[in-house]
């Protein structure tokens, strides 16, 4: 209540140093070659109010009403009516001043005050100037507010994208540990030596989903260990039925992507993959180019697996990160022929 009060307050003060202000720019006119000062300040005090009224006619009513609102036809109208009706008060003013002030005779008045013209441009310039920085401010308040909104539209949509990106990671997280945790279940119902380094290889790889998976960004070389890691583990499972390689360029330290990017088509090759002729081959090749990732990776595959592969959980989640990520900044391309199921991706870094 105190703070619109204050409110209140400073509007009151401010309008009123300005009609202030105005008074003195009408006595200023009116002064020229004159020294009647009774006369000059009588006029410039009923002029004063005709200038107000009309002034506040047009900021407070006629601007907000019919402009803004694009009723032009109204707002013409309207205006019309409130520049006659000003001006026969101003008429009234002139010649009132003319009866009672100089006795009805011409060489008392002011030079400045016999020029009706002169008198009516002196009110409307004023009229005119604070109706355009009234229309000034609006403007500047609308596109303030406009640009709050455009921000807080956007700090939305970007919460809605951090949330569907958690989101997506969550579900690639479950679907790569149940796969690694039938391997050990599968070795441990055998009583296999190799379930403990099984078991020390996923511990590495809990470690990268846990610590590093939720940062915007990881190093790109710590994404190709994991993926390495990741084979280790599949090398481990498929034993002999398995000939996969790997081959990559000299990654500088400080390339960076978004966690969790390659490994969910690794994962696909692996759980898609078809062993043909006793053997799951899985080939993947990475390269740098300038500021440009190039991911390649091919698995054997039968021919009515297509769809399960091109369908899987992760792909589905991989390309939708992708889009939120990188939007247009990377290329997706999926085939199966001649039974090579292949990826190939290429992101804009």
């Amino acid at each position: 209540m105190n703070l619109l009060k204050i409110i209140k307050a400073k509007f009151v003060l401010i309008h009123s140093l300005f009609w202030v202000v105005v008074w003195f720019f009408f006595a200023y006119f009116f002064s020229y070659n004159s020294s009647d000062t009774r006369y000059i300040t009588w006029l410039s005090s009923f002029l004063l109010p005709v200038t107000l009224l009309t002034t506040y006619t047009f900021v407070y009513f006629l601007i907000p009403k019919f402009l803004l609102v694009k009723k032009y036809f109204l707002f013409t109208l309207y205006s019309l009516y409130t520049l006659v009706l000003s001006t026969y008060l101003i008429v009234l003013v002139i010649f009132g001043s003319f009866i009672f002030l100089s006795q009805m005779t011409v060489t008392n008045m002011p030079p400045m005050s016999r020029n009706f013209i002169f008198v009516l441009i002196l009110v409307y310039i004023v009229v005119g100037v604070v109706s355009f920085v009234s229309l000034l401010n609006h403007n500047f308040e609308t596109v303030s507010r406009n640009k709050e909104l455009q921000n807080k539209i956007l700090e939305t949509q970007l919460h809605f994208k951090e949330e569907e990106l958690n989101y997506l990671k969550k579900q690639i997280h479950p679907h790569f540990l149940f796969n690694t945790l039938n391997t050990i279940y599968g070795f441990a119902l055998k009583q296999s030596k190799d379930t403990p380094e099984i078991i020390l290889k996923l511990s590495n790889l809990l470690d990268y989903i846990l610590y590093q998976v939720n940062k915007p960004k990881v190093s790109l070389k710590d994404e190709i260990l994991h993926v390495k890691e990741y084979i280790e583990l599949e090398k481990i499972r498929f034993q002999d039925s398995l000939k996969v390689s790997i081959v990559f360029s000299h990654i500088p330290e400080h390339i960076s992507i978004s966690p969790m990017l390659l490994i969910p088509f690794v994962e696909n090759a692996f759980k898609h993959g078809s062993i043909i002729h006793g053997v799951l081959e899985v080939k993947i090749n990475i390269n740098l180019s300038e500021s440009e990732l190039h991911f390649c990776i091919q698995n054997s595959v039968l021919s009515d697996n297509y769809e399960e592969n091109k369908l899987g959980i992760g792909l589905k989640n991989i390309q939708k990160r992708l889009d939120l990520h990188y939007s247009d900044n990377y290329k997706l391309q999926i085939e199966n022929k001649d039974q090579l199921f292949t990826v190939n991706l290429s992101v804009h870094l």
